[in-house]
């Protein structure tokens, strides 16, 4: 029976589920009444009700008790492609000189802490500079988060490989040409800074420098990738970088790295084969940059086309700048000291810095006071920040003049615990290096030992890329940002003992041993595989124990070290199988040192062929692309290091007899 055949007395008198229908039923005919509907537009019972969205149209953060203004502005190129650029300016200022950095990795990043104080809003770095006085410019490069237009990674100088109208040099001038014009509390000068990535767009600006801008610092700049930076060293692939391709080029934005199938990397890339399977089982075809690299294997045009060192070489600038990177750069150690070397071979030294500290990849920016188990005075990269580099930057940006100008090279000594300054620094000179020869029974000497017809001549050991020599101990995960930043400074003793490694050393030394510029390794080998790669370590050897820092006792600590793919022997851009059973010479440069091997140490060389997974496996039968070598291409070969008649192998160092830096 339906509520309204009944009366309200029969209601009332109804079971209580029928009743309270009733009540309901009555109450909602009395919300539905015109008089109800009146009062919900009364002003006073109007906030009860909400009938949009509970969002603004724009939120207007009150912002009165600031010390800084922050801007967000499109600034156009002159093509019409619009970059989103921040800009923070000090409240009450005037006259200041603007910082300018451009970046792939998200312009709002520079500021990810909301604070009232602009000290606190800027990352760590920037709080000297703050102190100093500077308005700030952060930029997204075309194609990457706010900016528009596409992105091209480290998009090559306008030319054959870049035949449009603009490249970073341009964008980096229409953004400096806006902010002069558009920036009125500046004094319409601009410095450009930036590290890895965002050093390769300062290197790109200074090809063609607005007149705006004063002075650059590149910082661990990404300038030859396939020679010793970012995706390459002397050919053998870095495969660390397949994530960097994805996070970088997979979205406008931020990406992901690759989805990982076990938790140790060296058995993940141990199990995918080579790089190239790695990159086709996890979609890399979609990302052009990937299907552009993995085409160009050799040191070809395409690579040769975008060296920045040779282009900075052929456009030399007149701007001030410091070239800066750490001793023990995991990811750039190439880039600096060859900008700065081939603009010296251009004359043009006396506008150019060389700094070089005791620092990982992009360690200026962050505290220094230790690099893995090596401890300095105080926090290095602060210290340099306040004391060097801003004054540098005020000398042209302020009219401001240092109490001590900026040597032409300044380079950290980690032995001796202080700053050196130089007049001038060596690149790889071969006639001024001394050859440290390794000897038979795993010795090094400074003197050639005279050939013996009785005694072994070589040292063999078996390389088996089913096994490859790790560069760090596994597990490994190239997640694991501690172990990555320290790894060049990691305890060798984990390899020296294996069977597919040899370690040489020296006597104990009773004097000190100064090196200062770049060795070579200048390694004689047979191999009865037909490809092979050659990593050579320089090493100071801690003697077993260690007083004033005990778990220092014994440490294998790298100096210098790198990878050489074989088949590059002959020509970086041409390369050539290695013919088996026959003797042939490796010659390559290893990063700069400045260093003092101490009595009571030891100098060691380790040399191997496999550096897993930093580096891809070589397969040691040559193929034409290794990138996509098959399963049935890998195969184990015998190395034979040569140091009697058929090869005096050698590292050459850098030795000094005396200090050569400035008092």
């Amino acid at each position: 029976m339906l509520l309204y055949e009944k009366s309200p007395l029969e209601l009332w008198k109804a079971p209580v589920n029928l009743k309270s229908r009733f009540i309901i039923a009555i109450l909602f005919a009395c919300l539905a009444t015109p008089a109800f509907l009146a009062q919900t537009n009364d002003p006073a019972t109007s906030s009860m009700v909400q009938t949009g969205s509970d969002i603004p149209t724009k939120w207007q953060k009150p912002e009165t008790g600031y010390d800084y203004v922050k801007r967000d502005e499109m600034i156009p190129m002159r093509d019409g492609v619009k970059l989103h650029t921040v800009i923070f300016v000090p409240k009450g200022t005037r006259d200041l000189p603007m910082l300018l950095e451009r970046t792939p990795y998200n312009a709002e990043f520079f500021s990810s802490h909301d604070s009232p104080h602009l000290r606190d809003t800027l990352w760590s770095a920037n709080r000297e500079w703050v102190d100093d006085g500077y308005i700030f410019v952060y930029q997204d490069i075309r194609g990457k988060y706010g900016s528009e237009g596409a992105y091209v990674m480290t998009r090559p100088p306008m030319g054959p490989l870049n035949p449009s109208k603009t490249d970073d040099t341009t964008d980096a001038w229409d953004t400096i040409d806006w902010l002069v014009k558009n920036v009125t509390e500046s004094n319409k000068r601009v410095g450009m800074i930036g590290s890895s990535y965002d050093g390769w767009t300062v290197t790109m600006a200074l090809l063609d420098p607005h007149p705006a801008l004063k002075v650059a610092a590149p910082e661990s700049p990404m300038i030859d990738g396939w020679m010793g930076d970012d995706w390459f060293h002397y050919g053998a692939f870095r495969q660390v970088n397949l994530d960097y391709f994805t996070d970088q080029s997979s979205k406008t934005g931020s990406g992901a790295s690759v989805p990982r199938w076990g938790a140790d990397d060296y058995q993940n890339f141990l199990d995918a084969g080579s790089a190239g399977n790695w990159a086709n089982k996890n979609g890399f075809e979609q990302l052009p940059f990937w299907n552009r690299l993995s085409a160009h294997p050799a040191y070809d045009a395409f690579w040769q086309g975008q060296a920045l060192d040779a282009a900075v070489a052929a456009h030399p600038a007149s701007i001030p700048t410091v070239w800066l990177q750490g001793l023990w750069d995991q990811e750039d150690m190439y880039g600096a000291v060859h900008a700065w070397e081939a603009l010296k071979a251009k004359g043009m030294a006396q506008n150019n810095h060389l700094v070089m500290g005791p620092w990982c990849h992009s360690q200026v920016n962050r505290a220094a006071e230790n690099l893995g188990p090596l401890k300095w005075k105080g926090d290095t990269a602060a210290d340099f920040r306040k004391n060097v580099l801003i004054p540098f930057f005020d000398t042209y940006l302020k009219d401001e003049k240092p109490a001590e100008s900026l040597p032409p090279v300044l380079i950290y000594n980690p032995a001796e615990n202080h700053w050196d300054k130089f007049a001038d620094w060596p690149g790889a000179n071969e006639q001024q290096l001394t050859p440290l020869y390794l000897e038979a029974t795993n010795g090094l000497s400074f003197q050639s030992a005279a050939a013996d017809p009785a005694a072994a001549n070589e040292d063999s050991y078996d390389s088996d890329p089913a096994k490859p020599v790790p560069f760090i101990a596994p597990p490994v995960s190239f997640d694991d940002h501690a172990r990555w930043t320290t790894w060049l400074v990691q305890d060798q003793r984990f390899v020296s003992t294996r069977p597919d490694v040899l370690s040489y050393q020296t006597s104990v030394l009773t004097e000190p041993v100064r090196v200062e510029g770049a060795p070579l390794a200048d390694i004689f080998a047979k191999t009865t595989g037909t490809d092979a790669d050659f990593v050579v370590k320089i090493i100071d050897v801690y003697p077993p124990t260690y007083a004033e820092q005990p778990e220092m006792g014994g440490y294998q600590l790298p100096i210098s070290m790198d990878i050489f793919r074989g088949r590059y022997r002959k020509s970086f851009a041409a390369p050539s199988p290695i013919p088996a059973g026959e003797v042939q010479e490796y010659k390559f440069r290893l990063p700069t040192m400045n260093y003092v091997f101490k009595p009571g140490h030891r100098i060691m060389v380790q040399i191997q062929s496999s550096w897993f997974p930093l580096y891809d496996r070589n397969p040691q039968a040559y193929v034409n692309n290794i990138f996509f070598a098959q399963p049935s291409d890998f195969r184990k070969a015998t190395v034979s290091i040569e140091h009697g008649p058929s090869g005096a192998s050698a590292v050459m160092l850098p030795v000094v007899r005396a200090a050569t830096a400035m008092k």
